[in-house]
């Protein structure tokens, strides 16, 4: 299973034992996933999504808030309503109807039902269990929720900035799409959510692939400090055989002609290390001074 797929899962088995924060759930599955449908002529509230979690979540909410054990699964996929208890979820859930009667189910939900904090968290738990997906995190962070209206994306994006949590709009096609892109504040929404075993999953991942890039950006910089080295003895050595063969040593000074000497004795020692024996022992700031007289007196013959 993906680990959107889990963290689903757990946002399924979780349920509150507030009936406020429970109905603030299943506002956002209907708001999400609920429509309109035809049945013998009449048209009905229903609940359509490819989730069984969300089928099962749906179930259980009006179990324990409205005590109802009586809702048909008319096929896989669809939860109908019948006329008690639409008109019970109706009424409970602040729903909103247009002139001609249709039940407003995809209008931002009623602020009621969310003014409580706890409220807050429940719906975006429903919202992610209908409309929500999270991209692997080993490869990448990314967690979406996909609206099918700008203003049912911006209200979503307003709850989750409610608790201090950056969130941006999009538009994809005909849908507004609300995003989180820092592995941060996926976690943090996590925890607002109550996934709290898909945090914990979620930040050994972010810990492991911190410490991996961490480990590569040493060795690409021990990497990179050791092919410079190894250019620069090059040149060094390079220019001191030059002055050797056409100037001499004999001609030069004796710190000078001893530091030509040292490079070439040994030619992979870094620039410290070399300080060290010369005697007197000078140290790294000294020693790169002679090399580059000598690399001066080299430039100087070449012309």
């Amino acid at each position: 299973m993906s680990f959107s797929g889990l963290v689903k899962e757990e946002l399924a088995a979780h349920v509150d034992l507030a009936r406020h924060c429970q109905l603030a759930e299943l506002a956002a599955l209907l708001h999400f996933c609920g429509s309109i449908c035809e049945e013998e002529g009449k048209p009905h509230l229903s609940l359509e999504t490819e989730n069984e979690a969300v089928i099962r979540k749906c179930f259980t909410l009006l179990e324990k808030t409205f005590k109802i054990n009586k809702v048909t699964v008319q096929r896989k996929g669809r939860l109908l309503f019948d006329n008690s208890t639409e008109d019970k979820v109706i009424r409970a859930l602040h729903f909103g109807r247009e002139e001609n009667g249709t039940i407003m189910l995809h209008a931002p939900v009623s602020s009621l039902l969310i003014k409580n904090s706890c409220c807050a968290r429940a719906f975006l738990r429903g919202v992610f269990l209908c409309a929500g997906s999270m991209s692997d995190p080993e490869k990448s962070y990314h967690l979406e929720f996909v609206c099918s209206r700008k203003d049912q994306a911006k209200q979503l994006k307003d709850i989750i900035q409610e608790f201090g949590i950056e969130a941006r709009c999009i538009k994809r096609k005909k849908y507004d799409v609300v995003y989180l892109k820092e592995g941060a504040a996926i976690v943090d929404l996590l925890n607002v959510m109550g996934a709290h075993v898909s945090l914990m999953n979620l930040e050994n991942l972010r810990i492991v692939k911190e410490m991996r890039n961490s480990v590569n950006r040493r060795v690409n910089c021990e990497t990179a400090n050791i092919s410079k080295t190894v250019t620069a003895a090059s040149k060094q050595i390079e220019d001191i055989l030059l002055v050797r063969d056409k100037y001499g040593f004999e001609n030069l000074p004796d710190n000078l002609r001893q530091m030509a000497e040292v490079r070439l004795e040994y030619p992979d020692a870094a620039l410290k290390e070399l300080g060290g024996y010369l005697d007197p022992v000078v140290g790294k700031s000294g020693v790169n001074h002679r090399l580059r007289r000598l690399s001066e007196i080299a430039d100087r013959i070449r012309l």
